[in-house]
């Protein structure tokens, strides 16, 4: 090892690490560090003060030891002491440790922030550099309130060194994206603007990364840097790699600062003015040019340089979406990139032409490529770049070239990569739905599609081919046929089965003329599938049958046959047990007018948004799913959308698609900007959703909470006294919820009472997309609150939460018990003592219905007993509340009275003289009236006094 001296290093730091490096075993070097530690430890308390110097090399050895994965927690004082010294390397490792160790919560924020103070104020650039750096680094919101101000002044100040222009702006955009909301907009903003004419690169590039973060926030307030971004990015892309000799990267002119300026310009549409636009579209040219000439250096560095500048100015050609020669070249240029050897710029090339195939101008342009994207399709190695291959296909196909691209797909499906197969399965049933001229053509390739890939055909693929053929007469015929030539396959996949046997159960007459096609035949290949599917699968088929026996009287018999064996009447699934019962009896009893009329077939399906189309756009998100639609992109990028499609996408979608309905559309007083900019950071000032709480005493699923970004949906299950709760997040919007966390919190009390685990999710949830997170619940003891769930999550930059109370109760942990009624009654006396029983005499807020009422007690949990009270209009029901700790016993009487008599009083007053005086007399009316109101009593006793009245107040609020 070389020597090293005082006054250049830090020879005990080399030393020790030296000795780390050499151990031998893992416990030989936590040795090492504990001894080391120790002697740290001792030095820091000794009573001799430390120089400087020692300061820095024994903080340096605890930053190692931190680094090597080991905790420290001492020394933090010692480096805050360094901060003060005037030594840049002593101040340096300072910093160093702070940036590093601190947490932002540490109490010794304040006494930090009080040196990064006084290096501000220095005007010192080293100094004054290192603590913008800490700054950056530690990003707390502490730091922001502190230094928010004081920055922006030291980024626009004239007499600020270069150097310390670039450390202010990265500063500045750091704290712009930890907490947006104390980063002040004022004068400064203008000037800042400004720093795009600096005649440094370096504070040009930095003062580029923050205008384009601040422009997508406030666009309107940086409007002035477009003429300067042209101007900056004209001079660079017309000047010689010479010219800007300390900017150039193999031969490329200052790469970063073009791609960052192109990338500020996205976030405006087209410049108005003639001579800014046309200097902006000789920039554009100017590039696209340069990448068509032959490359100045062999090495890969200098091609990423200069592909990375030719392909975002691409994606601005795309954004501004104006000059029509423009988007064809591009087209062009990424045309040539489809067959180039490199790998990712094969993918980034078909990615930008997914894009250029929605704009109106460069789509003609894109589908000259169609026969080299195919070839990629069928050729290409990586998934990655097959799967754009697929999207290309899916973006660039119109009415000319479907079904060349569907028979295409659909060749490659049968060997495609397991991981996109459901995807191409939607995107071939999508463009066979919409570009199918003969919808005989889109029935073909929808079997087909099933015949290739069953697994992979979800139920929204042939619930839609359902609803097709319904609502076109002039497809049912064909479509039956079809599916019976292909049921007589030797093996079929379910998916084709359930089609089949829809179909030709509405229409299976249409083809019953043929001989080869006869009813009994129609029946006896259905039936032949019958045993080799599953459970759903053979509801549908005993639903054919019972249509088999309206459309065909002929075959009722041996249809009846079918639904008399043991097979079905006494099926262990009690949905199959159910259906053979009930059609068996309806075919036996109904006379053949009711049973035309019961068995009539399906009416036409309201036209509605594709269930298709919104599960690719749940898969995929708003954002990656390329536009296919006719109406191409307007000049800012946005999409023009007809009347019909707007009215189309405003639609429900089918309810098998979208159970917590995320395709809703915002009601028109809401605006989903409604506080997107607040930061409600602090959960304890929240206001807690209660909203549908009660909704849920009686029920398990269903909508918990729902706003203009997020929905929440629970599934619930529990037995005994153990629950799993299923907690569905949906995100409404097309933007990325970002940073999202979910946690539920209790009461001290309720922790005791209440053990809820959460499993983690998923902390970013895409436009559109839905994630969910599964809650282990464990009742401990009775309790009467519950549990809240605080939701956390960033859109739009803004800090999101939420808080919704967890339909967590009591009622939950009930086992129903079934009793007699002489054990329910004796069992009544038992629980005879006064703290054991509650009655509660309430109005019913609904109208009296005995099955709503039935199906309330039902749902709380407990046991509905019949034939138990001697009033039969009152319900009396059973259960067991269970525990960890005991099992309390429950029951209940509930009486209702729907006319009791309430005699309501009603007192007038008259004064003569409507001037106060106590001498004047008072006269006083009263009015008596008796009305009848419907009334409950509800009565319940448990073994435990505290369970009996939150049980009350639960159920009582029901009625």
């Amino acid at each position: 090892m070389p020597a090293v001296s005082k006054g250049d290093g830090m020879r005990g730091l080399a030393v020790f690490i030296s000795d780390i490096r050499n151990c031998k075993s893992k416990e030989a070097e936590i040795k090492r560090i504990n001894k080391e530690l120790a002697n740290i430890r001792s030095k820091f308390k000794g009573d001799k003060a430390l120089d400087g110097y020692s300061k820095k090399k024994y903080v340096c050895k605890l930053l190692f030891i931190f680094l090597l994965g080991h905790d420290i927690d001492f020394g933090h004082m010692e480096a805050v002491n360094l901060l003060s010294s005037n030594k840049y390397t002593e101040k340096q490792i300072g910093y160093l440790f702070i940036s590093v160790l601190v947490n932002s919560n540490s109490d010794l924020i304040r006494l930090i922030n009080n040196g990064i103070k006084n290096d501000l104020g220095s005007r010192n650039p080293t100094f004054m550099n290192l603590a913008l750096h800490c700054i950056a680094n530690v990003g707390s919101r502490e730091m922001a309130e502190a230094f928010a101000s004081d920055i922006p002044r030291i980024l626009v100040a004239g007499d600020t060194m270069d150097s310390v222009k670039q450390s202010a702006a990265l500063c500045l955009l750091r704290l712009n994206r930890t907490s947006p909301d104390l980063v002040p907009m004022g004068e400064w903003t203008a000037r800042v603007v400004h720093l795009l004419n600096d005649q440094h690169l370096g504070v040009v590039t930095a003062a580029t990364s923050l205008i384009t973060t601040l422009a997508q926030k406030s666009p309107d307030d940086f409007k002035t840097s477009i003429s300067l971004a042209i101007a900056r990015l004209s001079r660079i892309v017309t000047s010689a790699s010479i010219d800007l000799q300390d900017y150039t990267y193999y031969f490329v002119a200052a790469p970063w600062l073009s791609v960052k300026l192109l990338r500020l310009l996205q976030c405006y549409p087209p410049p108005e003015d003639a001579a800014l636009r046309s200097r902006l579209t000789e920039c554009l040219e100017t590039i696209l040019n340069k990448a068509q000439e032959p490359p100045k250096s062999k090495k890969v560095q200098h091609s990423n340089a200069k592909n990375a500048v030719l392909f975002e100015a691409i994606s601005l050609i795309i954004h501004h979406d104006s000059e029509p020669t423009l988007l064809v070249r591009a087209c062009n240029q990424l045309g040539q990139f489809l067959q180039h050897r490199e790998t990712n710029l094969r993918y980034l090339a078909l990615e930008s032409m997914c894009t250029l195939a929605s704009s109106e101008f460069s789509h003609e342009a894109v589908k000259t490529h169609i026969e080299t994207v195919i070839n990629a399709l069928k050729t290409e190695r990586d998934v990655s770049v097959r799967q754009r291959a697929v999207d290309l296909l899916y973006a660039m196909c119109d009415r000319s070239n479907a079904k060349q691209i569907v028979a295409e797909m659909l060749s490659y499906l049968e060997t495609a990569d397991y991981s996109i197969r459901e995807e191409i399965v939607l995107k071939v049933a999508i463009l066979a739905e919409k570009y199918a001229v003969d919808y005989t053509w889109y029935v073909d390739t929808i079997l087909n599609l099933i015949r290739i890939a069953g697994d992979y055909v979800s139920e929204e693929v042939w619930y839609r081919v359902i609803q097709i053929v319904i609502n076109r007469d002039d497809v049912q015929g064909y479509a039956a046929k079809t599916v019976f030539e292909a049921l007589q396959a030797p093996a079929c996949h379910e998916n084709l089965v359930k089609v089949g046997g829809y179909i030709l159960g509405e229409f299976g007459n249409l083809i019953a003329g043929d001989s080869r096609s006869s009813p009994l035949v129609q029946f006896n290949l259905l039936h032949s599938k019958f045993h080799l599917c599953s459970v759903p699968t053979r509801a549908l088929l005993l639903s054919a049958y019972i249509k088999f026996i309206n459309l065909f009287p002929e075959v009722k018999a041996t249809i009846q046959d079918v639904l008399r064996s043991d097979s079905q009447l006494r099926n262990a699934d009690v949905e199959l047990q159910q259906r053979a019962v009930e059609y068996l009896r309806l075919s036996c009893i109904a006379s053949t007018d009711i049973l035309a009329t019961v068995l009539e077939e399906m009416p036409p399906f309201p036209e509605r948004e594709s269930s298709i189309l919104a599960k690719l756009k749940r898969k995929k998100g708003p954002g990656h799913l390329p536009d296919i639609d006719d109406a191409r992109r307007n000049v800012n990028g946005s999409t023009e959308h007809s009347e019909s499609t707007e009215a189309t996408s405003k639609s429900s979608s089918h309810p098998f698609t979208d159970l917590l309905n995320l395709n809703s559309t915002p009601s028109a007083g809401g605006s989903l900007l409604i506080d997107v900019f607040s930061d409600n950071s602090t959960p304890a000032s929240m206001d807690v959703s209660e909203e549908n709480f009660s909704r849920f005493v009686c029920k398990n699923n269903g909508v918990l909470y729902e706003n203009q970004l997020l929905q929440i949906g629970l599934k619930s299950e529990y037995r005994q006294n153990l629950g799993r709760m299923y907690v569905f997040f949906g995100n409404k919007t097309s933007t990325q919820f970002l940073s999202f966390s979910s946690v539920v919190a209790s009461q001290d009390t309720l922790k005791t009472q209440l053990n809820v685990q959460t499993k983690t999710v998923d902390p970013i949830i895409e436009g559109g997309a839905q994630v969910q997170q599964i809650l282990n619940i464990e009742c401990v003891s009775d309790f009467t609150d519950a549990p809240v769930l605080n939701i956390q999550f960033r859109y739009g930059g803004a800090l999101q939460n939420i808080a919704v109370k967890l339909p967590v109760m009591l009622n939950k942990f009930f086992q129903p018990t079934e009793m007699t009624s002489q054990d329910f009654f004796q069992r009544w006396k038992q629980l005879g003592a006064p703290q054991q029983e509650v009655q509660k005499i309430f109005k019913a807020k609904h109208s009296m219905d005995t099955d709503v009422t039935k199906a309330k007690i039902l749902g709380f949990g407990v046991a509905l007993l019949d034939g138990v009270d001697p009033n039969p209009a009152n319900f009396v029901g059973a259960g067991v509340i269970h525990t960890k700790s005991t099992q309390v016993g429950c029951l209940l009487r509930l009486e209702p009275n729907t006319q009791a008599e309430v005699k309501v009083k009603h007192t007038h007053t008259h004064t003569p003289n409507p001037v106060l005086n106590h001498n004047i007399p008072i006269y006083r009316v009263t009015v008596c009236v008796f009305v009848f109101v419907q009334m409950y009593r509800l009565t319940l006793r448990t073994s435990r006094d505290s369970v009996s009245q939150r049980l009350c107040d639960l159920l009582s609020e029901q009625f």
